[in-house]
Protein backbone atom coordinates (compact mmCIF):
# COMPACT_ATOMS: atom_id res chain seq x y z
CA UNK A 1 0.00 0.00 0.00
CA UNK A 2 2.77 1.96 0.45
CA UNK A 3 3.84 1.98 -3.23
CA UNK A 4 0.06 2.84 -3.76
CA UNK A 5 0.14 6.13 -1.87
CA UNK A 6 3.10 7.28 -3.57
CA UNK A 7 2.06 7.12 -6.79
CA UNK A 8 -1.50 8.56 -5.80
CA UNK A 9 0.50 11.19 -4.71
CA UNK A 10 2.49 11.91 -7.32
CA UNK A 11 -0.74 11.90 -9.48
CA UNK A 12 -1.85 14.78 -7.55
CA UNK A 13 1.65 16.39 -7.64
CA UNK A 14 1.98 16.02 -11.50
CA UNK A 15 -2.10 17.22 -11.47
CA UNK A 16 -1.05 20.94 -9.87
CA UNK A 17 1.87 21.33 -11.61
CA UNK A 18 -0.63 22.27 -14.77
CA UNK A 19 -0.86 25.95 -12.82
CA UNK A 20 2.36 26.24 -13.43
CA UNK A 21 4.11 26.85 -17.25
CA UNK A 22 1.44 24.83 -18.61
CA UNK A 23 2.13 21.37 -16.79
CA UNK A 24 6.01 21.28 -18.52
CA UNK A 25 7.43 19.69 -15.43
CA UNK A 26 4.36 16.86 -14.96
CA UNK A 27 6.41 14.53 -17.05
CA UNK A 28 9.39 14.86 -14.98
CA UNK A 29 7.91 14.66 -11.69
CA UNK A 30 5.81 11.50 -12.60
CA UNK A 31 9.14 9.85 -13.44
CA UNK A 32 10.67 10.33 -10.19
CA UNK A 33 7.58 9.25 -8.66
CA UNK A 34 7.65 5.90 -10.10
CA UNK A 35 11.48 5.87 -9.58
CA UNK A 36 10.54 5.96 -6.06
CA UNK A 37 7.63 4.02 -5.54
CA UNK A 38 9.85 1.05 -7.82
CA UNK A 39 12.29 1.34 -5.39
CA UNK A 40 10.05 0.98 -2.12
CA UNK A 41 8.17 -2.10 -4.27
CA UNK A 42 11.04 -3.99 -3.39
CA UNK A 43 11.10 -3.36 0.50
CA UNK A 44 8.86 -5.19 3.15
CA UNK A 45 5.22 -3.50 3.65
CA UNK A 46 4.83 -1.34 6.35
CA UNK A 47 3.54 -2.66 9.33
CA UNK A 48 1.22 0.45 9.94
CA UNK A 49 -0.96 -1.02 6.69
CA UNK A 50 -1.41 -4.85 8.10
CA UNK A 51 -5.02 -3.38 9.35
CA UNK A 52 -6.34 -3.25 5.85
CA UNK A 53 -5.81 -6.76 4.93
CA UNK A 54 -8.81 -8.01 4.57
CA UNK A 55 -9.32 -5.54 1.76
CA UNK A 56 -5.92 -5.32 0.49
CA UNK A 57 -2.50 -7.81 0.92
CA UNK A 58 0.62 -6.60 -0.60
CA UNK A 59 1.99 -10.35 -0.76
CA UNK A 60 4.74 -11.60 -3.06
CA UNK A 61 2.66 -12.01 -6.14
CA UNK A 62 0.86 -8.15 -5.68
CA UNK A 63 5.03 -6.88 -5.49
CA UNK A 64 5.44 -8.65 -8.47
CA UNK A 65 2.73 -7.63 -10.83
CA UNK A 66 2.93 -4.11 -9.34
CA UNK A 67 6.92 -3.69 -10.13
CA UNK A 68 6.43 -5.03 -13.85
CA UNK A 69 3.60 -2.25 -14.19
CA UNK A 70 5.47 0.34 -12.97
CA UNK A 71 8.37 -0.27 -15.50
CA UNK A 72 5.94 -0.27 -18.31
CA UNK A 73 4.13 2.81 -17.16
CA UNK A 74 7.96 4.30 -16.42
CA UNK A 75 8.59 3.38 -20.08
CA UNK A 76 5.67 5.31 -21.16
CA UNK A 77 6.29 8.20 -19.18
CA UNK A 78 9.90 8.65 -21.05
CA UNK A 79 8.15 8.50 -24.54
CA UNK A 80 5.55 11.42 -23.55
CA UNK A 81 7.44 14.04 -24.10
CA UNK A 82 6.92 13.75 -27.79
CA UNK A 83 4.11 11.68 -27.42
CA UNK A 84 2.04 14.82 -26.15
CA UNK A 85 3.63 17.30 -28.18
CA UNK A 86 0.37 17.76 -29.59
CA UNK A 87 -1.07 18.33 -26.16
CA UNK A 88 0.47 21.27 -24.31
CA UNK A 89 -2.06 22.85 -22.69
CA UNK A 90 -3.74 19.99 -21.07
CA UNK A 91 -0.12 17.17 -20.86
CA UNK A 92 -0.40 17.33 -16.73
CA UNK A 93 -3.68 16.35 -17.01
CA UNK A 94 -2.58 13.22 -18.82
CA UNK A 95 -0.13 12.44 -16.74
CA UNK A 96 -1.70 12.59 -13.84
CA UNK A 97 -5.03 10.54 -14.94
CA UNK A 98 -2.42 7.92 -16.76
CA UNK A 99 -0.74 7.64 -12.66
CA UNK A 100 -4.43 7.56 -11.06
CA UNK A 101 -5.27 4.51 -13.41
CA UNK A 102 -1.95 2.81 -12.22
CA UNK A 103 -3.38 3.18 -8.86
CA UNK A 104 -6.37 1.46 -10.05
CA UNK A 105 -4.34 -0.99 -11.06
CA UNK A 106 -2.18 -1.59 -8.08
CA UNK A 107 -5.75 -1.97 -6.47
CA UNK A 108 -6.54 -4.76 -8.44
CA UNK A 109 -3.28 -6.42 -8.23
CA UNK A 110 -3.96 -6.82 -4.01
CA UNK A 111 -7.66 -6.75 -3.50
CA UNK A 112 -8.98 -9.29 -0.86
CA UNK A 113 -12.39 -8.29 -1.62
CA UNK A 114 -15.33 -8.17 -4.18
CA UNK A 115 -15.85 -4.07 -2.77
CA UNK A 116 -12.20 -3.76 -3.57
CA UNK A 117 -12.16 -5.32 -6.71
CA UNK A 118 -14.93 -2.83 -8.23
CA UNK A 119 -12.94 0.20 -6.46
CA UNK A 120 -9.89 -0.70 -8.47
CA UNK A 121 -11.81 -1.39 -11.68
CA UNK A 122 -13.28 1.59 -11.43
CA UNK A 123 -10.32 3.59 -10.50
CA UNK A 124 -8.50 2.07 -13.80
CA UNK A 125 -11.21 2.75 -16.03
CA UNK A 126 -12.28 6.33 -15.59
CA UNK A 127 -9.39 7.63 -16.20
CA UNK A 128 -9.11 6.04 -19.33
CA UNK A 129 -12.53 6.99 -20.58
CA UNK A 130 -11.38 10.33 -20.54
CA UNK A 131 -7.46 10.04 -21.79
CA UNK A 132 -9.23 8.07 -25.13
CA UNK A 133 -11.02 11.36 -25.78
CA UNK A 134 -8.11 13.57 -25.28
CA UNK A 135 -7.30 14.74 -29.30
CA UNK A 136 -10.94 16.93 -28.43
CA UNK A 137 -10.81 18.03 -32.65
CA UNK A 138 -10.64 14.65 -33.74
CA UNK A 139 -13.67 12.69 -33.93
CA UNK A 140 -12.35 9.10 -33.89
CA UNK A 141 -10.79 10.07 -30.34
CA UNK A 142 -14.30 11.52 -29.35
CA UNK A 143 -16.11 8.12 -30.81
CA UNK A 144 -13.57 6.48 -28.70
CA UNK A 145 -14.27 7.70 -25.62
CA UNK A 146 -17.86 8.08 -25.79
CA UNK A 147 -17.83 3.96 -27.37
CA UNK A 148 -15.08 3.12 -24.30
CA UNK A 149 -17.24 5.00 -21.65
CA UNK A 150 -20.83 2.96 -22.85
CA UNK A 151 -19.28 -0.23 -23.19
CA UNK A 152 -17.74 0.15 -20.06
CA UNK A 153 -20.80 1.16 -18.42
CA UNK A 154 -22.26 -2.04 -19.49
CA UNK A 155 -19.71 -3.84 -18.38
CA UNK A 156 -19.65 -2.48 -14.91
CA UNK A 157 -23.66 -3.36 -14.75
CA UNK A 158 -22.92 -6.90 -14.90
CA UNK A 159 -19.87 -7.04 -12.71
CA UNK A 160 -21.99 -5.25 -9.95
CA UNK A 161 -25.00 -7.86 -10.37
CA UNK A 162 -22.78 -10.58 -10.22
CA UNK A 163 -21.15 -9.64 -7.09
CA UNK A 164 -24.34 -8.89 -6.13
CA UNK A 165 -25.54 -12.67 -6.94
CA UNK A 166 -22.19 -14.02 -5.27
CA UNK A 167 -23.28 -11.80 -1.75
CA UNK A 168 -26.91 -13.09 -1.98
CA UNK A 169 -25.50 -16.85 -2.35
CA UNK A 170 -22.94 -16.37 0.02
CA UNK A 171 -23.56 -13.68 2.55
CA UNK A 172 -19.90 -12.61 2.10
CA UNK A 173 -17.57 -10.37 -0.10
CA UNK A 174 -14.53 -12.26 1.22
CA UNK A 175 -12.77 -13.97 -1.59
CA UNK A 176 -11.48 -16.66 0.62
CA UNK A 177 -14.70 -16.93 2.79
CA UNK A 178 -16.46 -17.68 -1.03
CA UNK A 179 -13.84 -19.71 -1.82
CA UNK A 180 -14.68 -21.79 0.89
CA UNK A 181 -18.43 -21.46 0.20
CA UNK A 182 -17.73 -22.30 -3.50
CA UNK A 183 -15.78 -25.99 -2.67
CA UNK A 184 -19.23 -26.94 0.10
CA UNK A 185 -21.32 -26.13 -2.75
CA UNK A 186 -20.37 -26.14 -6.00
CA UNK A 187 -23.89 -26.62 -7.62
CA UNK A 188 -25.76 -23.08 -5.61
CA UNK A 189 -27.83 -21.71 -8.72
CA UNK A 190 -27.36 -18.25 -7.87
CA UNK A 191 -23.35 -18.46 -7.12
CA UNK A 192 -22.80 -19.88 -10.68
CA UNK A 193 -24.80 -17.30 -12.08
CA UNK A 194 -23.32 -14.37 -9.92
CA UNK A 195 -19.35 -16.55 -11.43
CA UNK A 196 -20.77 -16.57 -15.07
CA UNK A 197 -21.67 -12.43 -14.61
CA UNK A 198 -18.70 -11.28 -13.06
CA UNK A 199 -16.32 -13.78 -15.87
CA UNK A 200 -17.95 -12.09 -18.18
CA UNK A 201 -17.68 -8.82 -16.99
CA UNK A 202 -13.89 -8.82 -16.57
CA UNK A 203 -13.52 -10.60 -20.06
CA UNK A 204 -14.32 -6.86 -21.07
CA UNK A 205 -11.73 -5.74 -19.17
CA UNK A 206 -9.27 -8.02 -20.78
CA UNK A 207 -10.78 -7.44 -24.59
CA UNK A 208 -11.93 -11.42 -25.06
CA UNK A 209 -14.17 -12.23 -27.76
CA UNK A 210 -16.75 -11.65 -27.90
CA UNK A 211 -16.51 -9.05 -25.32
CA UNK A 212 -13.72 -6.70 -27.39
CA UNK A 213 -16.47 -4.70 -29.82
CA UNK A 214 -14.86 -2.09 -27.99
CA UNK A 215 -10.57 -2.34 -28.19
CA UNK A 216 -10.55 -2.10 -32.04
CA UNK A 217 -12.20 1.66 -32.63
CA UNK A 218 -11.12 2.86 -29.36
CA UNK A 219 -7.28 1.97 -29.67
CA UNK A 220 -7.27 3.61 -32.89
CA UNK A 221 -9.15 6.54 -31.76
CA UNK A 222 -7.41 7.21 -28.45
CA UNK A 223 -3.99 8.86 -28.37
CA UNK A 224 -1.04 6.20 -29.61
CA UNK A 225 0.72 6.89 -26.25
CA UNK A 226 -2.61 6.24 -24.28
CA UNK A 227 -3.36 3.36 -26.56
CA UNK A 228 0.04 1.92 -25.76
CA UNK A 229 -0.53 2.54 -22.10
CA UNK A 230 -4.23 0.42 -22.58
CA UNK A 231 -2.48 -2.79 -24.39
CA UNK A 232 -0.19 -2.61 -21.75
CA UNK A 233 -0.62 -2.04 -18.13
CA UNK A 234 -4.25 -2.25 -18.67
CA UNK A 235 -4.13 -5.27 -19.91
CA UNK A 236 -1.79 -6.64 -16.99
CA UNK A 237 -3.97 -4.93 -14.41
CA UNK A 238 -7.30 -6.64 -16.19
CA UNK A 239 -5.65 -9.84 -16.07
CA UNK A 240 -3.94 -10.31 -12.99
CA UNK A 241 -7.83 -9.31 -11.43
CA UNK A 242 -9.23 -11.74 -13.51
CA UNK A 243 -6.72 -14.21 -12.97
CA UNK A 244 -7.04 -13.75 -8.54
CA UNK A 245 -11.10 -14.13 -8.88
CA UNK A 246 -11.06 -17.09 -11.06
CA UNK A 247 -8.33 -19.43 -9.33
CA UNK A 248 -9.13 -18.20 -5.49
CA UNK A 249 -12.71 -16.75 -5.48
CA UNK A 250 -14.42 -19.49 -8.14
CA UNK A 251 -12.28 -22.56 -7.48
CA UNK A 252 -14.23 -24.77 -6.27
CA UNK A 253 -16.23 -23.87 -8.97
CA UNK A 254 -13.79 -24.69 -11.82
CA UNK A 255 -15.66 -26.72 -13.49
CA UNK A 256 -18.28 -24.57 -14.35
CA UNK A 257 -16.55 -21.68 -15.52
CA UNK A 258 -13.36 -23.16 -17.59
CA UNK A 259 -15.40 -24.22 -20.43
CA UNK A 260 -16.96 -20.99 -21.21
CA UNK A 261 -13.82 -19.89 -20.89
CA UNK A 262 -12.00 -22.18 -23.60
CA UNK A 263 -15.17 -21.27 -25.48
CA UNK A 264 -14.09 -17.92 -25.25
CA UNK A 265 -10.55 -18.14 -25.76
CA UNK A 266 -11.08 -20.07 -28.98
CA UNK A 267 -13.28 -17.32 -30.71
CA UNK A 268 -11.10 -14.87 -29.65
CA UNK A 269 -7.91 -16.32 -31.06
CA UNK A 270 -9.75 -17.47 -34.49
CA UNK A 271 -11.78 -13.95 -34.89
CA UNK A 272 -8.57 -11.44 -33.75
CA UNK A 273 -6.37 -13.14 -35.70
CA UNK A 274 -8.08 -13.34 -38.94
CA UNK A 275 -9.32 -9.52 -38.22
CA UNK A 276 -5.50 -8.85 -38.18
CA UNK A 277 -4.93 -10.16 -41.22
CA UNK A 278 -7.49 -8.09 -42.78
CA UNK A 279 -6.18 -4.79 -41.67
CA UNK A 280 -4.40 -1.76 -43.65
CA UNK A 281 -3.59 0.22 -40.61
CA UNK A 282 -0.99 -0.46 -38.31
CA UNK A 283 -2.90 0.69 -35.20
CA UNK A 284 -6.08 -1.13 -35.68
CA UNK A 285 -4.05 -4.16 -36.93
CA UNK A 286 -2.18 -3.95 -33.20
CA UNK A 287 -5.57 -3.67 -31.20
CA UNK A 288 -6.93 -6.83 -33.20
CA UNK A 289 -3.11 -8.55 -32.45
CA UNK A 290 -3.70 -7.46 -28.85
CA UNK A 291 -7.47 -8.85 -28.44
CA UNK A 292 -5.02 -12.00 -30.11
CA UNK A 293 -2.81 -11.74 -27.11
CA UNK A 294 -5.78 -11.62 -24.49
CA UNK A 295 -6.44 -15.52 -26.38
CA UNK A 296 -3.09 -16.76 -25.36
CA UNK A 297 -2.67 -15.08 -21.86
CA UNK A 298 -6.05 -16.61 -21.00
CA UNK A 299 -4.35 -20.41 -21.66
CA UNK A 300 -2.95 -19.78 -18.00
CA UNK A 301 -6.10 -20.74 -16.57
CA UNK A 302 -5.44 -24.46 -18.35
CA UNK A 303 -3.52 -27.22 -16.63
CA UNK A 304 -2.79 -24.50 -14.17
CA UNK A 305 0.49 -25.88 -11.32
CA UNK A 306 2.49 -23.68 -9.27
CA UNK A 307 4.45 -22.31 -11.43
CA UNK A 308 1.34 -20.22 -13.30
CA UNK A 309 1.16 -16.92 -11.36
CA UNK A 310 5.20 -16.45 -12.30
CA UNK A 311 4.50 -17.83 -16.20
CA UNK A 312 1.50 -15.25 -16.51
CA UNK A 313 3.64 -12.40 -14.84
CA UNK A 314 6.50 -12.95 -17.56
CA UNK A 315 4.23 -13.00 -20.35
CA UNK A 316 2.55 -10.50 -19.43
CA UNK A 317 5.99 -8.42 -19.16
CA UNK A 318 7.37 -9.65 -22.47
CA UNK A 319 4.30 -8.45 -24.13
CA UNK A 320 4.39 -5.41 -22.44
CA UNK A 321 7.97 -4.58 -23.47
CA UNK A 322 6.80 -5.14 -27.04
CA UNK A 323 4.00 -3.32 -27.05
CA UNK A 324 5.68 -0.51 -25.54
CA UNK A 325 8.58 -1.01 -28.89
CA UNK A 326 6.04 -1.09 -31.53
CA UNK A 327 4.22 1.84 -30.37
CA UNK A 328 7.64 4.17 -30.30
CA UNK A 329 7.87 3.60 -33.72
CA UNK A 330 4.10 4.08 -34.31
CA UNK A 331 3.67 7.26 -32.11
CA UNK A 332 6.99 8.80 -34.16
CA UNK A 333 5.57 8.08 -37.47
CA UNK A 334 2.46 9.43 -37.31
CA UNK A 335 3.81 12.54 -35.76
CA UNK A 336 5.50 13.07 -38.62
CA UNK A 337 2.83 11.37 -41.39
CA UNK A 338 -0.02 11.87 -39.69
CA UNK A 339 -1.69 8.69 -40.78
CA UNK A 340 -0.67 4.89 -39.55
CA UNK A 341 -1.36 3.30 -42.79
CA UNK A 342 1.37 0.33 -43.46
CA UNK A 343 2.59 2.82 -46.61
CA UNK A 344 3.62 5.45 -43.94
CA UNK A 345 6.90 3.13 -42.34
CA UNK A 346 7.95 2.66 -45.88
CA UNK A 347 11.59 2.90 -45.64
CA UNK A 348 11.54 3.99 -41.78
CA UNK A 349 14.63 1.47 -41.70
CA UNK A 350 16.97 3.66 -44.09
CA UNK A 351 15.93 7.17 -42.09
CA UNK A 352 15.64 5.63 -38.32
CA UNK A 353 17.12 2.31 -38.34
CA UNK A 354 17.14 1.76 -34.62
CA UNK A 355 13.63 2.50 -34.41
CA UNK A 356 13.22 -0.27 -37.11
CA UNK A 357 15.39 -2.97 -35.52
CA UNK A 358 13.11 -2.39 -32.14
CA UNK A 359 9.94 -2.08 -33.82
CA UNK A 360 10.78 -5.48 -35.88
CA UNK A 361 11.93 -7.27 -32.62
CA UNK A 362 8.95 -6.32 -30.94
CA UNK A 363 6.67 -7.28 -33.30
CA UNK A 364 8.71 -10.83 -33.68
CA UNK A 365 8.03 -10.89 -29.90
CA UNK A 366 4.87 -11.24 -30.24
CA UNK A 367 4.88 -13.34 -32.74
CA UNK A 368 6.60 -15.71 -30.65
CA UNK A 369 9.29 -16.19 -32.73
CA UNK A 370 12.45 -17.90 -31.38
CA UNK A 371 15.48 -16.37 -28.95
CA UNK A 372 12.69 -13.41 -28.06
CA UNK A 373 11.06 -13.13 -24.84
CA UNK A 374 7.91 -13.44 -26.71
CA UNK A 375 8.71 -17.38 -27.85
CA UNK A 376 9.82 -18.07 -23.91
CA UNK A 377 6.24 -16.64 -23.01
CA UNK A 378 4.22 -17.98 -25.02
CA UNK A 379 6.63 -21.77 -24.78
CA UNK A 380 5.45 -21.97 -21.37
CA UNK A 381 1.57 -21.20 -21.58
CA UNK A 382 1.22 -23.62 -24.44
CA UNK A 383 3.72 -26.18 -21.95
CA UNK A 384 1.38 -25.80 -19.31
CA UNK A 385 -1.67 -25.97 -20.96
CA UNK A 386 -0.67 -29.19 -22.34
CA UNK A 387 0.40 -30.98 -19.54
CA UNK A 388 -3.38 -31.92 -19.25
CA UNK A 389 -4.66 -34.03 -22.43
CA UNK A 390 -7.69 -32.38 -22.73
CA UNK A 391 -6.29 -28.96 -23.83
CA UNK A 392 -4.73 -29.94 -26.67
CA UNK A 393 -7.27 -28.61 -29.52
CA UNK A 394 -7.20 -25.74 -27.64
CA UNK A 395 -3.49 -25.01 -27.78
CA UNK A 396 -3.93 -26.47 -31.56
CA UNK A 397 -5.72 -23.08 -32.01
CA UNK A 398 -3.69 -21.32 -30.45
CA UNK A 399 -0.48 -22.13 -32.19
CA UNK A 400 -2.46 -22.20 -35.23
CA UNK A 401 -3.60 -18.22 -34.22
CA UNK A 402 -0.08 -17.43 -33.25
CA UNK A 403 0.84 -18.70 -37.54
CA UNK A 404 -1.39 -16.27 -38.94
CA UNK A 405 -0.28 -13.42 -36.34
CA UNK A 406 3.16 -13.75 -38.23
CA UNK A 407 1.51 -12.50 -41.48
CA UNK A 408 0.36 -9.49 -40.24
CA UNK A 409 3.50 -8.52 -38.30
CA UNK A 410 5.56 -9.36 -41.16
CA UNK A 411 3.92 -6.91 -43.34
CA UNK A 412 5.15 -3.76 -41.16
CA UNK A 413 8.64 -5.40 -41.19
CA UNK A 414 8.33 -5.43 -44.93
CA UNK A 415 7.04 -1.84 -45.01
CA UNK A 416 10.08 -0.08 -42.64
CA UNK A 417 12.69 -2.67 -44.72
CA UNK A 418 12.17 -3.38 -48.13
CA UNK A 419 11.26 -0.61 -49.49
CA UNK A 420 14.68 1.14 -51.19
CA UNK A 421 13.09 4.96 -51.53
CA UNK A 422 12.16 6.49 -47.76
CA UNK A 423 9.15 8.59 -47.63
CA UNK A 424 10.93 9.96 -44.27
CA UNK A 425 11.83 13.42 -46.32
CA UNK A 426 12.77 15.60 -42.82
CA UNK A 427 15.71 16.33 -40.77
CA UNK A 428 13.87 15.64 -37.77
CA UNK A 429 15.49 12.81 -36.36
CA UNK A 430 14.55 10.58 -33.19
CA UNK A 431 15.57 11.98 -29.77
CA UNK A 432 18.14 10.54 -27.19
CA UNK A 433 15.65 9.31 -25.00
CA UNK A 434 13.39 7.10 -27.33
CA UNK A 435 16.86 6.01 -28.18
CA UNK A 436 17.89 4.54 -24.82
CA UNK A 437 13.99 3.19 -24.62
CA UNK A 438 14.87 1.61 -27.72
CA UNK A 439 18.13 -0.16 -26.38
CA UNK A 440 16.84 -1.14 -23.36
CA UNK A 441 13.30 -2.77 -24.96
CA UNK A 442 15.83 -4.44 -27.66
CA UNK A 443 18.29 -5.76 -24.96
CA UNK A 444 15.31 -6.58 -22.69
CA UNK A 445 13.77 -8.90 -25.15
CA UNK A 446 16.29 -10.74 -26.41
CA UNK A 447 17.57 -11.28 -22.86
CA UNK A 448 14.53 -12.78 -21.32
CA UNK A 449 14.41 -14.62 -24.43
CA UNK A 450 18.21 -16.33 -24.15
CA UNK A 451 18.35 -16.17 -20.02
CA UNK A 452 14.19 -16.16 -19.21
CA UNK A 453 15.80 -16.20 -15.48
CA UNK A 454 16.89 -13.05 -15.67
CA UNK A 455 13.31 -11.82 -15.14
CA UNK A 456 12.96 -13.69 -11.71
CA UNK A 457 16.81 -11.98 -10.91
CA UNK A 458 15.88 -8.65 -11.93
CA UNK A 459 12.35 -8.57 -10.02
CA UNK A 460 13.59 -10.29 -6.87
CA UNK A 461 12.17 -13.61 -6.48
Amino acid sequence: MSVLIIVFLTAVAALFTGVFEKGKFARYIGIFGLIVALYVSFLPEASFFEKYRLMYEYGANTALFTKISIVTTLLLFFLGGFAFSNHRNHQSELYALMLFALCGGFVLFGYQNLVTLFLGVEILSIPLYVMAGANKTDLRSNEASLKYFLMGAFATGFLLLGIAFIYGSTGTFDLYRIHDFSTVNPTNGMFILGVVLMLCAMAFKVALAPFHMWSPDVYQGSPSLITAFMASVVKISGFYALFRLMTIGFSGVTHEWINILGVFLIITLLLANAMGLAQTNAKRMLAYSSVSHAGYIGLVFFGMNALSTYTLAFYLFAYSLSTVGVFMCLIWVEKLKRETSYGAFKGLAKSEPLLAVVATISLLSMAGIPLTAGFMGKFSLFAQALSKDNNAFLVIVAVLGSAVSIAYYLRLIIAMFFFKETTFKTSERVTVTYNIVAVFIIISLVALGVFPDLFAKQFGL
